[in-house]
């Protein structure tokens, strides 16, 4: 867990998208955040800039921006209730460049009625794009609430299609 001999650490890095904070410590990267929208991330003035420290998230988000990641390496430390994690291990394993609703994500859990808690889970994802909860629509196929605003979903998702059949 974080503690005094692991503090942590953040860096931002531009995308195409904009500013990205990204924050963790040695156990694993712990936020990503666009710092616009709804779900900005401050830091913390016990918190470290270190951008060394973010390397290799740098190198692989950035390849994703380019077209050319479609699955990231990176060690991460989630936190939530055992119900969000279920949820979020669940949309890690949507494909690069497919959305799914979030009722079929409820099936998928075994829990069909609950696609309203997939929705509440989904929201509080620390780690967008590399945990991709932009792949979740509305049943109807409509985009619905992204923190960084529908915008941005919509760029993910375009960012996406556009490069799927790249090897």
């Amino acid at each position: 867990m974080e503690g005094k001999d692991s503090p942590i650490r953040y860096c931002t890095i531009s995308t195409p998208f904009g500013r990205l904070l990204l924050a963790g410590d040695t156990l694993g990267l712990r936020h990503i955040r666009f710092l616009i929208g709804t779900k900005r991330l401050f830091t913390h003035p016990e918190w470290k800039e270190d951008r060394p420290f973010f390397r290799e998230a740098a190198e692989q988000l950035n390849a994703y921006f380019e077209g050319k990641l479609r699955h990231f390496e990176l060690k991460l430390v989630l936190q939530g209730t055992p119900f969000q994690l279920e949820v979020l291990r669940a949309v890690q394993e949507i494909p690069y460049g497919e959305t799914i609703s979030y009722g079929t994500l409820a099936k998928r859990l075994g829990k069909p009625s609950a696609y309203r808690a997939v929705g509440a889970a989904n929201a509080h994802n620390p780690l967008p794009i590399v945990i991709p909860c932009h792949r979740v629509v509305g049943a109807d196929g409509h985009l619905t609430g992204y923190g960084a605003g529908l915008e941005i979903k919509q760029a993910l998702l375009d960012l996406e299609s556009a490069n799927r059949s790249l090897r």
